[in-house]
């Protein structure tokens, strides 16, 4: 609190009163409110020998008695509420606390130095890494929402276009730059899934191929490859054309790992998609293992036989049995000299049976088979898409190669009851192949079963952070979107794990986008979500938002304060 003296130009009269400072966050403007009304100099000077002393004494003593921990806000009820109004953002303080920590800042603001751009790159990135966890869309819906962020937005939508463009060309540079912040990593297991993301335009290019698609959709795809570590933090990605087979994508993402990252010897685990003989070389010749799981309805003969045979297993309560055994493999390899040759390894199988994965074959098989007799009887009704997931119990099923239309006139459809009691009798049996030949049954079971963090990562991704459809078009930005979603997924699982693990993924981005204030009074903003995400960030990383009422500079205190601190991670 001050003295104001103010003088009238007409009368020459100086008016005292004490007025208190504060910031009009709408009009970005410094402001004063009346405190106290004193009156005129003139009316003073015969009561005291300097009145204007005298008064500052007392505004300087009614600032020093003034409640630490209170204020007085007087509201006209009959006030109206501002126009476009909307709640600023406390949620993404955890997430710009890690992203300081990772350095990522740095990282962009030292890439930038030679764009000569009137924007900040590092403010756009922060900006589009924070809306794809709080309130994911699209750039330009995310540039409409920047105001909600407490911090420097002033760029342009086309600055954030060309920015995607910048992004793009740091893409290697950048993870690298991550894994080597995150230096307590357990990387003794690393876990590795292919899924795809599609894009809702008619047209194919260069990366956008029409392929094999997750969600069985007509749209062109990307294929995406995903490295993670033991406790579920994003390593690393790559990007593939959508028609490329996910046996292919392995290598070049783990030899990029290899080059960039001192992990040492890793165990590889992936889903029978990826299980190759070209992979299994490959992490061989690295000095790397592996644990895949194998098809065994797609096995040879001798595998199905083996997994049949009852004899061997062990019994581990009533629904569940197991065996393994060591099994002679011969690998077909190309030297790098390029001459080819046969080799003989060791491989471990593990074989166990699950009456609930039996239950839940039988059931996911219901709709296809109901398709496939609906299909038998009515094939007009199907085409070569429609007929997806029915046709493998359907023999004589032909297509027209133009149309797509299923074909009778030579051969009617039938119901292929042979083929339906061979999977029947496969129900509940899985097979996992392993270079681990001194780990235990239990033990190469339990690695394998991490790979469900992977797949949550890809519904994480998919549903929380709305990685797909792509709405962008061109390849960079494509590229520079799937990064955003990389830097938002590798923050988001950090503080999952900070948080103790206590909390899913999605809980956690659900209550920091409700995490929000709105301006109150003058300085005085009010802060209206808590729950026990929001008491965990107090009591594991020392960010107080249970707070009701802050001051703009509290809450600016806030946001610095998660700027300067710098751990290892």
């Amino acid at each position: 609190m001050f003295l104001r003296q103010a003088t009238n130009s007409k009368t020459g009269r100086t008016y005292l009163s004490i007025v208190e400072g504060y910031w009009d966050s709408k009009a970005k403007i410094s402001r004063t409110k009346t405190i106290r009304k004193i009156g005129y100099l003139d009316e003073f000077q015969k009561d005291f020998p300097d009145p204007i002393a005298h008064f500052k004494d007392i505004a300087q003593q009614m600032t020093a008695e003034k409640p630490i921990n209170s204020v007085s806000l007087t509201f006209d009820l009959s006030e109206e509420m501002a126009a476009n109004e909307t709640p600023r953002s406390m949620g993404y303080a955890p997430l710009s606390k890690i992203y300081h920590e990772l350095e990522l800042h740095t990282f962009f603001n030292n890439r930038a130095r030679t764009l000569q751009s009137k924007y900040n790159t590092n403010n756009i990135m922060k900006m589009l890494v924070f809306s794809r966890i709080l309130d994911p869309t699209s750039k330009k819906k995310s540039y409409e929402n920047k105001d909600r962020f407490f911090g420097h937005t002033d760029f342009s939508l086309n600055d954030v276009y060309r920015s995607l463009t910048h992004f793009a060309k740091h893409i290697e540079a950048c993870q690298n730059h991550i894994n080597a912040r995150i230096s307590k990593r357990n990387t003794e297991v690393v876990y590795y899934d292919v899924t795809n993301y599609y894009f809702e335009i008619d047209e194919a290019d260069n990366l956008r191929k029409k392929g094999v698609s997750k969600e069985h959709r007509p749209d062109p795809i990307v294929q995406m490859g995903l490295f993670m570590d033991s406790d579920g933090i994003p390593i690393s990605y790559k990007l593939y054309p959508g028609n490329t087979n996910d046996c292919e994508t392995l290598r070049p993402g783990m030899a990029e790992i290899k080059r960039n990252c001192d992990f040492g010897r890793v165990i590889v685990v992936a889903d029978k998609g990826v299980s190759s003989h070209k992979n299994i070389v490959f992490n061989l010749l690295q000095g790397d293992g592996y644990v895949y799981s194998q098809t065994v309805r797609g096995g040879h003969k001798e595998l199905k036989d083996y997994v049949l045979d009852n004899s061997g297993y062990r019994r581990i309560g009533d629904e569940y049995k197991i065996k393994s055994r060591i099994y002679p493999r011969e690998i077909n390899m190309t030297t790098t000299s390029g001459k080819k040759k046969t080799v003989r390894i060791d491989e471990k199988q593990v074989i166990f049976y699950s009456e609930k994965y039996a239950q839940k074959a039988k059931a996911d098989r219901e709709a296809p088979l109901l398709k496939a007799r609906d299909l038998v009887n009515n094939p007009t009704k199907y085409n070569r898409v429609t007929s997806y997931g029915a046709a493998k119990y359907v023999k004589n099923l032909n297509f027209d190669p133009k149309t797509g239309e299923i074909l009778t006139a030579k051969h009617k459809p039938i119901f292929d009851e042979r083929k339906l009691r061979e999977d029947e009798k496969l129900d509940g049996y899985y097979a996992i192949i392993s270079s681990e030949l001194d780990k235990t049954d239990e033990e190469i079971i339990e690695i394998y079963r991490g790979l469900w963090r992977i797949e949550e990562s890809f519904k994480v991704s998919k549903s929380d952070l709305e990685t797909r459809p792509v709405f962008v078009t061109r390849e960079d930005h494509i590229q520079a979107h799937f990064l955003i979603c990389f830097i938002a997924l590798t923050i988001l699982r950090l503080l999952q794990k900070r948080l103790g693990n206590q909390f899913s993924a999605h809980k956690i981005a659900e209550s920091l986008s409700r995490a929000n204030c709105i301006h109150l009074k003058e300085n005085h903003f009010l802060l209206f979500y808590r729950d026990e995400v929001i008491d965990a960030l107090k009591a594991h990383m020392e960010l107080d938002l249970t707070r009701k009422i802050m001051t703009l500079g509290e809450i600016k205190n806030i946001f610095g304060n998660v700027k300067k601190h710098s751990i290892t991670l």
